[in-house]
């Protein structure tokens, strides 16, 4: 896909509202629907595991961190601020390399201008609802300061609970499809916990208590993927805890980590796709979750699972499903 067929892959939209659209209606993953279609669930599976995705690089940092940073297991036997502090530095370095790499790329250097850029708007520089008065600090201390810390706190309890033995490690040379496999369902037990976890923290009192920070991005960017509250981070990065009854190795719990930490930099970053060379190389953007930031009372999951469509919760990305959300809030249906 070149530039000229990114400027022409959805309508040009007509009002302040989007600067580029994907085709719409936008669509769930075919893994729910009925009756199932297994040529469509392979050609789903294909297009993140076949290619260069946010699922593929994300796997690659996984790899990386286990055999090459992470601090030996011995180490972690009882809890010492030497290792600990080793693995935030790792995470930190992450996530400066994978949200601020992006964020150099779209919004810095700006080397896509506008191209597959949902939000005609920039990053806001004087805004009393942020930190700091600026969007992209507001978003940076959220997510290094209290993000890094929970991610970082949630894997070194992990990795105790392995060096003591109170979880085996799967042995992947035994359970050779099982460890494969697994990689393939993370996403979809993610977004399963997600839209549940997500629903609730649009509660009010929770919302007003900490959601509210990381809906302050209305217009996203990659420093907003995981810029929350810290009572937030506690409950969405708690996804991980499938992971005290599901037989895993270290390596799928530094993807399933690295997934709802680093992956939501490009699902927020604002693009739909990375152009390198005026074509697409990887496929960031979920205009999904960008209609969640927009209207707030939809698309509470991902693609991945069909609950906003069991919930009534779906919006297709069409001006019709536009009309009826704004016609249900003015009835008072929606919280």
């Amino acid at each position: 896909m070149t530039v000229a067929d990114i400027a022409t892959a959805g309508p040009k939209a007509k009002s302040v509202e989007w600067n580029w659209l994907p085709t719409v209606p936008i669509a769930s993953s075919p893994l729910f629907t009925w009756p199932p279609n297994p040529v469509m669930v392979f050609k789903w599976f294909a297009a993140s595991w076949f290619a260069v995705s946010a699922q593929t690089v994300v796997l690659a940092l996984a790899t990386i961190s286990w055999l090459f940073l992470q601090p030996a297991l011995e180490r972690c036997v009882t809890f010492e601020a030497g290792w600990v502090a080793q693995m935030f530095a790792r995470n930190l370095g992450l996530m400066v390399l994978y949200a601020g790499g992006l964020h150099l790329y779209f919004y810095t250097l700006g080397k896509q201008g506008d191209a597959s850029k949902y939000d005609p708007r920039g990053m806001e520089t004087d805004s009393r609802r942020f930190t700091f008065g600026n969007q992209v600090w507001d978003n940076m201390f959220w997510t290094c300061v209290s993000g890094v810390t929970f991610w970082t706190a949630y894997e070194a309890m992990f990795m105790w609970a392995f060096a003591n033995d109170y979880i085996a490690i799967l042995d992947w040379r035994e359970n050779t499809v099982w460890f494969a496999v697994l990689f393939l369902l993370i996403p979809v037990w993610e977004s399963s916990y997600f839209f549940f976890v997500h629903r609730l923290l649009h509660w009010k009192p929770l919302y007003d208590l900490a959601h509210a920070v990381h809906h302050r991005n209305s217009s996203t960017g990659p420093w907003s993927g995981i810029s929350m509250h810290p009572i937030e981070h506690a409950i969405y990065l708690g996804s991980a805890i499938i992971f005290l009854v599901l037989p895993a190795h270290p390596v799928h719990v530094f993807y399933i980590f690295q997934w709802m930490t680093l992956a939501p930099a490009g699902s927020h970053s604002g693009y739909q796709h990375l152009l390198i060379g005026g074509k697409s190389r990887v496929r960031l953007g979920s205009f999904h979750h960008q209609l969640h930031h927009r209207y707030f009372e939809c698309n509470y999951g991902t693609a991945e699972v069909h609950f906003d469509e069991w919930a009534g919760s779906f919006h297709d990305g069409t001006p019709e499903a536009t009309r009826r959300l704004r016609e249900s809030r003015r009835q008072g249906f929606t919280s």
